[in-house]
């Protein structure tokens, strides 16, 4: 999207025909990136709809506000995580909004800097924060985890059948040297996974770089968090649109949305990127979108 260099957003279309960003209207981009997707929320509410956006990524939340300087007071960035969603609103005054739109992909300026850490693409360290006022890095749980709560993390965040197996070799190498960059881990997951079980179509470290993301920004209890909180938030009428990377979100969204009274699902099934999108940005091609209205 121009402005937004190396940026594709995710779902672009339909989330502006669920979304249904009108003149006068209040949204919440819950997770800003670089401004994608607010960029055509504020263009499809113009003159007068307004975007709160929420980053906790210092990086992209200073390249957000630059992206989207010419929206002037029509946009505001909230340099925070969703889970402050609640807090921060009451802040700033606000009781209600007309719609809030959460993507929780890794963004592009995450994947595409290297030196932080979120992508074998590249040589660097294993950091993977996403809020870099955090403690806890990649490397530090490879290093101070057990090998049973190693597998449990590979298992459970990462969806990963050789949990076991990776787990037990990477403890036995990390007693002869630390295991702090993401080539190194890369190599060693595919040297601990026999050929045979090796993925066709992805790398075979992916599930371990999406466990250990997960486990560093404690991914699953901020969704929860969103979860439980976004529905008071919206007025009646407004939309909760969310768009998912991985059938452990995607299972979180799909049970709070049936079980809050508060919603009324509006997609019996999630929404799937068409192939042309994916041609354009293979990043889109595990998305999933879920929509739910205010009672």
């Amino acid at each position: 999207m121009a402005g937004v260099p190396g940026h594709v957003p995710v779902l672009l279309d339909e989330v502006l025909r669920w979304l249904q960003p009108r003149d006068s209207g209040l949204y919440v981009d819950a997770t800003l990136g670089l401004g994608g997707h607010s960029r055509a929320i504020l263009t499809a509410s113009a003159p007068g709809g307004r975007v709160i956006g929420f980053e906790w990524d210092d990086q992209a939340a200073a390249m957000a506000r630059k992206n989207l300087a010419a929206y002037g007071d029509r946009i505001q960035v909230v340099a925070a995580s969703y889970v402050q969603l609640q807090a921060e609103l009451s802040r700033l005054d606000i009781d209600g909004v007309d719609g809030l739109l959460a993507d929780l992909g890794v963004s592009s300026l995450q994947l595409d800097k290297g030196e932080r850490g979120f992508s074998f693409q590249v040589d660097a360290p294993l950091d993977m924060r996403m809020d870099r006022s955090r403690q806890v890095r990649a490397a530090t749980l490879l290093a101070e985890l057990s090998e049973a709560q190693l597998a449990d993390l590979l298992y459970y965040y990462g969806e990963e059948r050789q949990a076991r197996r990776i787990a037990r070799y990477l403890v036995q190498v990390r007693q002869r040297e630390p295991i702090e960059r993401t080539l190194q881990l890369a190599h060693l997951v595919a040297e601990a996974i026999p050929k045979k079980y090796h993925p066709r179509r992805v790398h075979v470290a992916t599930k371990t770089f999406q466990a250990l993301r997960i486990a560093v920004n404690g991914e699953l209890d901020n969704i929860r968090a969103l979860l439980a909180t976004a529905p008071a938030l919206l007025k009646p009428g407004g939309c909760m649109v969310i768009i998912t990377f991985h059938s452990l979100e995607d299972r979180l969204v799909k049970q709070a949305f049936e079980q809050d009274d508060r919603l009324q699902l509006l997609l019996k099934k999630p929404l799937e990127p068409q192939a042309e999108e994916i041609r354009r940005n293979p990043r889109a091609r595990s998305a999933k979108m879920r929509v739910a209205q205010r009672k």
